[in-house]
């Protein structure tokens, strides 16, 4: 049985993140608080009604170019992991479809790809995911 997925864009790239682990999409609300000593990708913080929420830019943890962002762009995917939350910066949000993976990734962030109504999308993993931005924050 397919398990149901979060389709979005980023950049030019399809991804998807099992439905799950996503918490909620919303409109990113710059500018972002800064955060000392994180890496690029980190694009700062955003108050989440009354929580703090990390937002990581997802193109340059992908290594694909960032984008500047502009008023009324863009979509910041929310992860709830470890009662923690994560907020990715998106192009923008695609749909929700059930998908199977067709090929098995390698350990990492890419857990591998399936064909959705649009065509071929990456399938990321969650956890993978968290841990990779977490890093982005310098060593605890």
């Amino acid at each position: 049985m397919a398990d149901r997925h979060v389709l979005f864009r980023v950049a030019r790239e399809r991804y998807a993140l099992p439905l799950v682990a996503v918490r909620e999409v919303v409109l990113p609300q710059p500018p972002f608080a800064r955060v000392p000593r994180a890496a690029g990708a980190v694009r700062g913080v955003m108050n989440l009604r009354g929580r703090v929420v990390a937002v990581v830019d997802l193109a340059e943890l992908m290594g694909l170019p960032p984008r500047p962002l502009l008023p009324g762009q863009g979509q910041v995917v929310i992860l709830e992991r470890d009662k923690r939350s994560l907020g990715l910066l998106i192009a923008g949000v695609l749909g929700v479809e059930p998908l199977t993976p067709e090929e098995e990734g390698a350990a990492g962030v890419v857990r591998g790809v399936a064909t959705a109504s649009m065509g071929a999308v990456t399938l990321l993993s969650p956890d993978d995911l968290a841990a990779a931005a977490a890093a982005l924050f310098g060593p605890k």
